[in-house]
Parts: C-alpha cells; sequence; structure tokens
C-alpha cells in the first residue's frame, strides 16, 4: 500500500503541460527554402536527431520524480499483533482406592476415565500454565505449572490408584497444595479444578480453611463430584486370589464440594458417567477461555530518497546533454 504524506506537492505535476508549450513553442521557427528536397530524402537521420525531443523528456521526468518525491510516498506493510492473556490452571485428581470403582463407563475404572478426559481438556487449552496435584491419603504436585503440554501429559499418564496413599482422601491438602501452586503467580485468571469421589477424613488442613485461603487469594475453585448414584460395582480379589466385583456404597460429600465452589465464586459439578464428566470439562473450557486481542497495524516506511536521487539524475543528465551534444548555438 502506498500513501503520500504532503500530496499538494504532486500539483507541480501541473507545470508538465507548461513546459511541453513552451518548449514546443521555442522550437518552432524558420526554415531554409530549397528548390527540392528529393536529395534530403535520402539522407538517413541520426541517432541524435531522432532523439532529439530527449532534453524535453528529462525535463519531464525530473518534474514528475521530484514532484513525488516532495509528496513523500511511503509504503505501507500490514501487520498483525497477538497478545494473549493465559490463565494458570491446576488440576486436583483424587487418586485413592475408591477410585478403582467401574461405574462412569464399562469395564474401566474411574480413575483412568477421569485420565482421558483430563487429556482431551489440556490438549484444547492454549497459552494457559497447567499443574498437576494429586491426593489421596496425602497430597502432593505431580507436575508444576507448564506451558509444556508434552510433559504435563506424560506426569498424567504415570498417575496410578494410591500413587499418594489409597485408604484415605485429604481434600483440604489437595487444595492447600494447588494453593501454593498458584500463590505467587502473575496470571490475573488462576483457578483450580478438583475431583473426587468420597469425603475428606485424612489431612492436615480442614477444606473449609483451604476454600476461605482460596477466596482471600482471589482463585477459583470448579469441584466434580465423579461418581454414579446409589452402589458401584468394585473389583476385588476373594480369599483365593479370583478378581471378583462387591457392590460399594457411593458416598460423594456434595455438601463440601458446593461449599467450596460457592466460597470461590465457582460451580460445583456431578459427573454419573463418561459423557457427563466429559461435559463438565467442556464447560469449565468454555467458561474459562484464554483472553485474546488481535491488533492490525500499518507501518510505513519513507520512499522519498529514491524518488528524489531520481529527479536529480534526470535533472543533471539534461544539463549534461543540454551544454554537449543538444547544446544551441546562438
Amino acid at each position: 500500500m502506498i500513501r503520500f504524506h504532503d500530496p499538494y506537492w504532486l500539483l507541480l505535476l501541473l507545470a508538465i503541460p507548461a513546459v511541453v508549450w513552451n518548449y514546443v513553442r521555442a522550437n518552432a521557427g524558420g526554415a531554409v527554402k530549397f528548390s527540392s528536397i528529393a536529395n534530403l530524402k535520402r539522407i538517413r537521420p541520426s541517432w541524435s536527431l531522432r532523439l532529439r525531443h530527449v532534453l524535453l523528456v528529462l525535463r519531464c521526468l525530473a518534474i514528475i520524480a521530484l514532484a513525488v518525491a516532495l509528496a513523500r510516498p511511503q509504503r505501507g506493510k500490514e501487520d498483525t499483533r497477538v497478545l494473549t492473556e493465559g490463565i494458570d490452571i491446576v488440576l486436583a485428581v483424587d487418586t485413592s482406592g475408591s477410585m478403582l470403582a467401574e461405574d462412569l463407563a464399562r469395564g474401566r475404572n474411574r480413575l483412568d476415565v477421569v485420565k482421558d478426559v483430563v487429556r482431551d481438556f489440556i490438549r484444547k487449552r492454549r497459552n494457559d500454565r497447567i499443574g498437576l496435584v494429586v491426593y489421596g491419603a496425602q497430597a502432593f504436585t505431580q507436575c508444576p505449572l507448564t506451558l509444556d503440554y508434552g510433559v504435563l501429559l506424560q506426569l498424567l499418564d504415570k498417575v496410578r490408584i494410591g500413587t499418594a496413599g489409597e485408604q484415605a482422601t485429604a481434600i483440604g491438602d489437595a487444595l492447600a497444595t494447588a494453593l501454593l501452586r498458584l500463590r505467587d503467580s502473575n496470571a490475573k485468571s488462576k483457578i483450580i479444578i478438583l475431583l473426587t469421589d468420597g469425603r475428606n477424613n485424612s489431612g492436615r488442613v480442614l477444606p473449609e480453611t483451604a476454600a476461605e485461603m482460596a477466596s482471600a487469594l482471589g482463585i477459583k475453585t470448579y469441584t466434580i463430584g465423579a461418581g454414579s448414584k446409589g452402589l458401584a460395582p468394585m473389583p476385588m480379589q476373594d480369599f483365593f486370589g479370583r478378581m471378583v466385583y462387591q457392590r460399594i456404597q457411593i458416598d460423594i460429600d456434595e455438601d463440601l464440594l458446593q461449599q467450596i465452589a460457592k466460597a470461590t465464586n465457582a460451580r460445583y459439578f456431578r459427573a454419573t458417567d463418561q459423557t457427563s464428566l466429559r461435559a463438565i470439562y467442556d464447560d469449565i473450557d468454555k467458561m474459562e477461555k484464554t483472553k485474546t486481542e488481535v491488533f492490525h497495524y500499518m507501518e510505513y516506511k519513507e520512499q522519498f530518497t529514491r524518488f528524489a536521487l531520481l529527479g536529480g539524475a534526470f535533472l543533471l543528465l539534461e544539463i549534461v546533454l543540454a551544454n554537449t551534444r543538444y547544446r544551441r548555438l546562438p
């Protein structure tokens, strides 16, 4: 894209017709009388004669180039800058023994289903730092906040039942561990997604206390209760070492999870199967979008120099030729 910063200088182009008219008038004139021009017709014109109007052409080109130079032509280049403001997210996943129950999907335990859904959630995010906390009887950071989703997914694959202890569920400790990861973050938006299938029965930090800390830090905590309703099939070994299924009562502390979500201005979700669990993470993905701003701007570069040099060259060439090859005798 070309623009002129001072386009009024282009009015100088109106001088060209006057220059042409003056040239024609100056070169019209007398003639030498001959009785016959037959012999003159046989003489081939020289290059000097053929190019006799070159001074006029050079003067017009000089005027055009200098007028354009004075008008300050500028070549524009459109550029786009995308600014993203990522979200810091910590995923807290229950790995206690009850996650072995196979009620979210046929033939698959709760943890395997959760890992599949969480894996898809991670792959959908862009420019967000994501961390992973696992918890059972205790809680620890499986992966700190990172933009390297490849490493995060590898560490997620290594999560197993009992990774943080099988026999208890420390919801308060899990939330506190996630908060420690987010406390010093400079991100404007920070969230925790905590999933469990049970009740808080272990740990040193009460869930209510951790929720108050999250609220004070302005960190939303989405909570998810995972498990069908009623009884759930749990694989166990019998006396003879055979794998059998025993139906266990599902016991999710929904009141506590709702309290945590409400205290942090977030939401509580209940997942009774794989489809509803996937829909929950999709809903959270839509609610917590990365802020993206796109700026379009034009960068202009001056083209004055090349036209000024060109105009000067035409003018200099005209002067040289006018005083040498095309010099007019008095």
